[in-house]
């Protein structure tokens, strides 16, 4: 039996898919609903290891979180990897499937088809209704044939369709009418309405625009959304976090890798309200920086020649000489240490480099892919002094790290294995814990080191980053709750008024 579904989709990439689907997600559970997220197919290099050991986009996390409900690698059945201008990692069902360049990947989607129907089935038999989100936008006709994220998955799941068109873009009704009219008949049967998203302004001004819009394509507008910042994880937010600058007491400097990942695991700093985020684009980014972190990278070797090329190396040594203490995580740990070596060519046509020598340790990157959450208990210092307590994390990573030196390890994990390593009296760790920062234990202790080495008086101690979370997904759900036909949507669903 088909379960009540609707799909978001766009007029293009970046225009607030994601998170409009997670507040809908919240709204509906809200409304007592079990709500499950679905994006059949996600590009992105941020992604999360589910308790079974699977990889997933960190967008339907999330999503699944904003539904509260565990995520699930049936929510996203594909995810691609970028790992070059034309090349990705597939992975399928959460696991590695193999490389593939666009071509060989469209090819393979007709194959992709019956999975990922079958994944969805799986879905509606444990949940009341489903949010689906799209990818890009379905007017881009030059990739209709085998869709399998936009009206192809829509055709697939018998899904009604609403689209969404950035305002703060400019020519919103120009990019819904054209994505509308680029569209099937049998496609343009599915669309049941539209939002308008990210509007800076006096609505009413708008509402001539909106009727005549409505007129022109015979769909009504199911709100307008007016633009706002919370503290979401969101892939579509990747240009505005890069580019986000605040003037803050304590600056943590994140290397911006081209092949960066994981840029998640730093939100939690972001709720700090002394803290700034910085990412460090060129040399000379480099100044006043209290905490420097290399993150995680998709092309570990290739980013390790930017670093090399750009001088950036040469800045970072600098900061180490200067008692900035140094923190690197997966592909960052990785480049902290003295070699990286990829042999067979998993990620690289490079075969070794060395790494800035921060830690005696030599890298080799294996097929195998390492995909785990793990619990432990830190085990050594920063900036000299102890590091106490549990912490959780995830592991994403295809390459194993053997030690020259015998060092303080960071985390004893509950396996009794050993994730990171400490040196020079807390100064350099690195460790492949994603998530690493979720731990406020550990980001209290951290951030207060750092205030106490600069004399800002007293220590703080921050919030849960959960239950923080929890309340920006209710913050969310009352703004599209205000600015949504919320039963309307219900409707469309097939749910009715609540």
């Amino acid at each position: 039996m088909k379960k009540p579904n609707v799909m978001l989709q766009g007029t293009g990439s970046s225009v607030g898919k994601s998170i409009l689907t997670a507040g809908i997600c919240r709204i509906l559970n809200n409304r007592g609903l079990n709500v499950a997220p679905f994006k059949s197919q996600n590009m992105a290099l941020n992604s999360f290891i589910t308790k079974d050991g699977k990889e997933m986009g960190r967008a339907q996390v999330v999503q699944s979180e904003a539904a509260r409900t565990e995520p699930r690698v049936e929510m996203n059945p594909i995810l691609l990897k970028p790992s070059s201008d034309v090349g990705s990692q597939v992975i399928l069902l959460g696991e590695v499937h193999k490389n593939m360049d666009a071509r060989e990947y469209h090819e393979f989607k007709p194959e992709l088809a019956d999975k990922v129907l079958k994944t969805y089935r799986t879905l509606e038999k444990d949940f009341d209704c489903i949010v689906l989100e799209g990818a890009g936008s379905p007017a881009e006709i030059n990739l209709r044939e085998n869709d399998i994220v936009n009206m192809g998955m829509a055709e697939l799941c018998d899904s009604p369709v609403i689209i969404i068109g950035d305002i703060d873009r400019g020519g919103v009704f120009a990019s819904i009418y054209g994505t509308y009219m680029l569209l099937e008949d049998d496609e343009k049967a599915r669309v049941k309405g539209f939002i308008i998203n990210k509007f800076r302004g006096d609505v009413s001004l708008l509402q001539s625009g909106i009727d005549m819009l409505e007129n022109k394509i015979n769909i009504p507008c199911l709100g307008v959304i007016p633009y706002f910042r919370l503290h979401i994880d969101d892939e579509d937010s990747v240009s505005l976090r890069f580019a986000h600058q605040d003037t803050k007491a304590i600056t943590i400097g994140v290397v911006r890798l081209p092949h960066i990942s994981n840029f998640t695991d730093f939100t939690p700093f972001e709720m700090e309200e002394d803290v700034k985020i910085k990412y460090l684009k060129s040399i000379y980014d480099f100044e006043d920086i209290d905490l420097l972190i290399v993150p995680g990278s998709k092309n570990t070797i290739e980013d390790m020649v930017f670093l090399k090329e750009s001088g950036m190396q040469e800045k970072i040594l600098r900061l180490h000489e200067e008692k900035v203490p140094i923190f690197g995580i997966c592909g960052g740990y990785q480049i902290l240490g003295s070699l990286i070596t990829d042999d067979e060519s998993h990620e690289s046509s490079i075969d070794k480099i060395e790494g800035l020598g921060l830690i005696e340790a030599v890298t080799h990157i294996s097929h195998k892919k390492r995909t785990v959450q793990v619990t432990g208990e830190l085990n050594g210092t920063f900036m000299g002094e102890k590091l106490e307590g549990s912490v959780t994390g995830y592991e994403i990573h295809m390459g194993v790290t053997d030690y020259k030196e015998k060092r303080e390890h960071f985390v004893h994990l509950e396996t009794g294995e050993i994730d990171g390593i400490v040196k020079d009296d807390g100064m350099v760790i690195g460790t492949y814990l994603h998530g690493i920062f979720d731990n406020d234990n550990l980001r209290d202790t951290i951030l207060n080191f750092i205030r106490k080495s600069k004399g800002i008086a007293g220590s703080k101690k921050a919030e849960s980053f959960n239950e923080f979370k929890d309340r920006q997904y209710d913050e969310l759900a009352k703004l599209l709750e205000d600015n949504l036909n919320v039963n309307k949507i219900m409707s469309i669903m097939g749910i009715g008024e609540a």
